[in-house]
């Protein structure tokens, strides 16, 4: 055949450590129909600095693929919600072939065609938390490629009519599509007139959606005679492929017929007939391939192009029937929060003598992203006492509905589904499925009574029961410890969870290391009580007549309080007003504290009359950079120094204009300044390169009393008025008059130690 290869690719992301579903890179593929290979080629490198990261650490990272919806993964091994169906993925881990590349390389052979999804993540660290731009973070970029081969122009068969082939002897294998519609209940694939030099060396194998591989329903044709494939219960509105394989080693050109019939359930004993579908299969694609584009209701050709003769009459066995199935009402009210009512419901009656069908039509891309519920209920006063139990089977594309009554199984050797049932006892039963394969869903809901043998099929009882279906974003909205997000990656929107105090799994219901009520009432308190050492730094500033240094440690210690309460994890929270406004509140304090206490150590009253013009200036600068970057390294540091420069340059012009150290006593320096900048030193310290998610409450409440004690030792004591003597009588002519504050020179602690002298000269 004709291949054609197809590339994509994505943009490179940075990927993060996995902590909840919420933290992975999500990655959206399309794989086109007719696809016989799809290579994903994944590419890892690092960087740090806007430079390849050589020296950087090599971690493993681990890519889940899944076709139709994004994967469920659970790589820490925590408990999934009650009730909830874990769809499988396949996880493939990266390691480092070169010091800062990696290239890996995944091949499926005959993919499924539509949408596949990849996610990728690192693995789970310590929690460090580290500030922003103290160092360069080594960055893990992860970049898929895709690249697909297809088949053009594959054969078509039409259900009832012969195909011709002849296969070469330099050719191993033919391969045809054929669409099976709506209430198809059997496929029959038969090869007749087999004729090579070694009876029929054929192998006959089916597929749905895709070609078929090596482990796919097969069939030898030399040990069968007549060579016929029967499959039951086939997926509708779907191409199933035929392959028709020559053994190896056979020489010589083998001829034969291939055809395939398609029973419709809706009337068992009779084949459908070609090219006439019933009302149910208006969705059958409009081109049929290498055959030729036909709309539906065009009478066929006598002859089709690739050897397609009229339709012989093929013997169909006689099927089961198919149930009337009964649709749903979609009522979108917002991002994947869908409800789907049931006409005349939500009270459903389930006969004795059939099933209740129903189909719930999920969309392509919208829908894959959320979790689907379904509730049953049962009405135990339906029953009059019988001891009735009410399965349900829930199954995507097809309908399961099984000739043996007593059955309760709800998978055959082609078909997987979910199984709900509820009786007296358990009249209530829950099915979740996160992130479901979009498309039809069907549920067939039956009444069997226990007996000693068994279940049995009811007599004259007909149960009710109470249905629910419906889509939404996570897992009962996340519980108490857990906040639903709501994603985007590139056009694909998905839901996931982010759990807090110690609460993990995929509904935040795993509570193996969560926060009890104690230690979350214990680490809201310690970061609530720490605050309160700002009251000393408050009460000095205040008899040294730093009233506006007192105002904004005020100001600081009112606003960390309440924004430590209102940040916290669990349920120990109190907010007294928004968490944006509270967390500006607080780093803007916390900044200007650091800014008034710096200014103030410069004293600079005495040189620059209106010193209160560096304050304005500081909180309007330090407002522009917390909107700009409120974790930001330089929103600390910068003011910090630009306020040190301006202390060290007043200090500098005091110690040149005396001609020694300012401050002048080494007690001032001794028992204040050293360790005040030690304090300060070890609570940055303790703040930079230590504080993790786990020690957080205790490291911080830490930080919060190393830097008000700072403060305590900083602040600079206030000069009282000086009692100055009457002025000296001034002689005429040119001079001048120098008063000199001895008090304020010397820089002492207690005004009260040193006598209070102006001495003016002329």
């Amino acid at each position: 055949g004709l291949f054609v290869t197809d590339y994509f690719t994505r943009t490179p992301r940075k990927l993060s450590p996995f902590r909840s579903f919420a933290s992975i890179e999500l990655f959206h593929f399309h794989i086109p129909e007719d696809t016989v290979i799809a290579v994903w080629n994944l590419i890892t490198f690092k960087e740090q600095g806007g430079t390849f990261g050589d020296q950087c650490p090599d971690r493993s990272i681990t890519v889940y693929f899944r076709s139709g919806a994004p994967s469920v993964i659970n790589p820490l091994h925590t408990h999934f919600p009650r009730d909830t169906a874990v769809p499988g993925s396949f996880a493939l881990t990266l390691t480092w072939t070169l010091p800062n590349r990696t290239t890996g390389v995944f091949n499926v052979t005959s993919p499924l065609p539509g949408d596949w999804f990849l996610a990728a993540h690192l693995p789970k660290d310590e929690g460090k938390i580290s500030v922003k731009g103290l160092y360069e973070e080594c960055q893990y970029l992860f970049q898929p490629q895709l690249i697909v081969q297809r088949l053009v122009n594959i054969a078509v068969l039409y259900p009832g009519y012969v195909t011709e082939q002849s296969m070469a002897p330099h050719n191993r294998s033919c391969l045809y599509k054929v669409f099976v519609p709506s209430y198809t209940s059997r496929v029959l694939v038969e090869v007749l007139r087999c004729r090579g030099a070694e009876g029929c060396p054929l192998w006959l194998r089916v597929r749905a959606k895709a070609p078929p591989l090596h482990n796919s329903t097969a069939l030898d044709c030399r040990e069968h005679d007549p060579c016929q494939l029967a499959l039951d219960l086939p997926f509708w509105q779907h191409w199933y492929y035929v392959l028709v394989e020559k053994h190896p080693g056979v020489p010589g050109t083998i001829s034969f017929q291939v055809t395939v019939q398609l029973t419709d359930c809706s009337q068992p004993s009779l084949a459908r007939p070609p090219f006439l579908p019933s009302s149910a299969s208006m969705n059958m694609p409009h081109s049929f391939g290498s055959a030729g584009g036909m709309a539906l209701g065009d009478s066929p050709p006598p002859t089709s192009p690739n050897g397609t003769k009229h339709p012989v009459p093929i013997a169909s066995p006689a099927s089961e029937r198919c149930w009337p199935i009964r649709p749903t009402l979609r009522n979108e009210l917002d991002t994947f929060s869908v409800h789907f009512y049931i006409f005349f419901g939500p009270n459903v009656s389930v006969p004795p003598d059939r099933p209740a069908v129903f189909v719930i039509n999920l969309l392509p891309v919208l829908d894959s992203g959320g979790v689907l519920n379904l509730e049953l209920r049962l009405n135990v006063s339906s029953l009059c006492g019988e001891n009735v139990t009410v399965f349900g089977c829930l199954n995507h594309e097809v309908p399961l509905t099984s000739s043996d009554n007593t059955s309760v199984t709800c998978e055959t050797e082609s078909l997987a589904g979910f199984l709900l049932s509820v009786n007296a006892t358990a009249s209530l039963s829950r099915l979740r499925i996160p992130y479901p394969q979009t498309g039809s869903w069907y549920l067939s809901l039956r009444s069997l009574c226990a007996t000693e043998h068994g279940f049995e099929p009811c007599t004259n009882v007909t149960a009710e029961v109470y249905l629910r279906t419906y889509l939404s974003p996570c897992i009962n909205d996340c519980g108490i410890y857990g906040q639903c997000k709501l994603l985007r990656t590139n056009n694909y929107l998905y839901a996931a969870c982010e759990c807090k105090a110690g609460w993990n799994g995929w509904g935040c219901t795993d509570n193996s290391e969560a926060f009890s009520y104690g230690f979350q009432l214990l680490s809201t308190l310690l970061l609530c009580l720490s605050n309160v050492m700002f009251v000393p730094p408050v009460a000095i500033a205040v008899r040294s007549h730093y009233l506006l240094e007192a105002a904004v440690y005020i100001f600081t210690m009112f606003f960390s309080t309440f924004y430590h309460a209102c940040d916290q994890p669990g349920i120990v929270v109190f907010c007294i007003m928004e968490y944006d406004v509270l967390q500006f509140c607080d780093f803007l304090g916390s900044l200007m504290s650091v800014w008034v206490t710096v200014i103030a150590m410069a004293r600079l009253q005495p040189v620059v009359k209106q010193a209160s013009v560096l304050y304005l200036l500081g909180a309007m600068l330090l407002s522009m950079a917390l909107q700009m970057d409120r974790h930001g390294l330089w929103n600390l540091l910068g003011p910090s120094l630009f306020a040190l420069g301006i202390m060290a340059v007043a200090w500098t012009a005091r110690t040149i204009r005396r001609r020694h150290c300012y401050p002048p006593t080494w007690k001032r320096w001794a028992f204040y300044l050293c360790p005040g900048a030690l304090i300060a030193a070890a609570a940055v310290l303790l703040y930079a390169f230590v504080e993790t998610e786990e020690n957080y409450f205790y490291i911080h409440s830490i930080w919060h009393l190393l830097i008000a004690g700072s403060v305590g030792f900083l602040l600079p004591p206030r000069a009282k008025p000086s009692r100055r003597l009457g002025p000296l009588p001034r002689r005429k002519g040119c001079g001048y008059q120098l008063c000199v504050n001895e008090q304020e020179e010397l820089g002492l602690v207690d005004p009260a130690v040193a006598s209070i002298n102006s001495i003016c000269t002329s």
